[in-house]
């Protein structure tokens, strides 16, 4: 069996700005660990008892934690079961989608917010997985917690929905600037990213603070990295849950 080194923090957070993060979703649909991905996606549907989830954000307590691995993953999940999927760039200060798809990031979302001549549409970009579009960051704004809190946002995110059967979004980690509280007080569900070996207990109790605040719908957690020690050859492991309460 393949044995893989665990990078740092340092190292974790440097080549996902360089390269994006991995799809094993879409390389390997068979393996264990996207098995765990498609299992995320099952039960953040078994959680929308009463209503259906059409906006999602994936977010961390601080850098380094996983959170756009396990976005873009479970969002070529969801894609592989047929729903037409947007996922979104909105981590405006370091953004990491066209790095993934290995797409250009010269229009994107903050085109879009600033420059009404623009047709969102144009701004969209097709995928090499079925169902799959995505909406990169574009260049970098002085102002993201000011665009992502703009009426041009929420009017924007109404008119996709439209569109497509789920958007997810991939923010900024909660504690590191405002966006996130921003963005979680008007999509449907919220998934927390906790790193074992790198969040800190007292980091995922605020962020949890944080969400409560805005009156965030907390759908549950994604425990990352914790089953690298059974025997998973490729390094990650992944668990759904709930269990806010042990966090305090």
């Amino acid at each position: 069996m393949a044995i893989f080194k665990r990078k740092n923090k340092k190292e974790l957070f440097n080549d996902t700005m360089t390269n994006g993060v991995m799809l094993i979703t879409e390389v390997e649909p068979k393996d264990v660990v996207s098995e765990q991905f498609r299992t995320i996606r099952t039960n953040v549907e078994f959680s929308a008892v009463d209503q259906e989830y059409k906006t999602l954000i994936f977010t961390s307590s601080s850098v380094s934690e996983g959170k756009s691995m396990v976005s873009a993953n479970t969002a070529v999940t969801w894609a592989q079961q047929g729903k037409r999927v947007l996922f979104i760039d909105a981590d405006l200060r370091r953004p990491t989608l066209h790095s993934t798809f290995g797409v250009s990031n010269t229009l994107g979302l903050t085109n879009v917010l600033t420059n009404t001549d623009i047709d969102y549409h144009s701004a969209i970009q097709s995928t090499r997985v079925e169902n799959l579009s995505i909406l990169t960051s574009g260049p970098v704004p002085p102002n993201p917690s000011e665009l992502l809190n703009s009426d041009r946002m929420k009017k924007y995110i109404e008119a996709l929905k439209k569109e497509y059967d789920l958007i997810i979004f991939d923010v900024p980690p909660m504690l590191q600037v405002t966006d996130t509280q921003i963005m979680a007080a008007y999509v449907d569900g919220v998934i927390l990213v906790v790193r074992q070996g790198v969040a800190q207990q007292k980091a995922v109790s605020r962020s949890i603070e944080l969400l409560e605040m805005v009156h965030a719908h907390l759908l549950g957690y994604v425990m990352n990295d914790v089953a690298s020690r059974n025997g998973y050859g490729y390094g990650y492991g992944y668990g759904y849950g709930y269990g806010y309460g042990d966090t305090k």
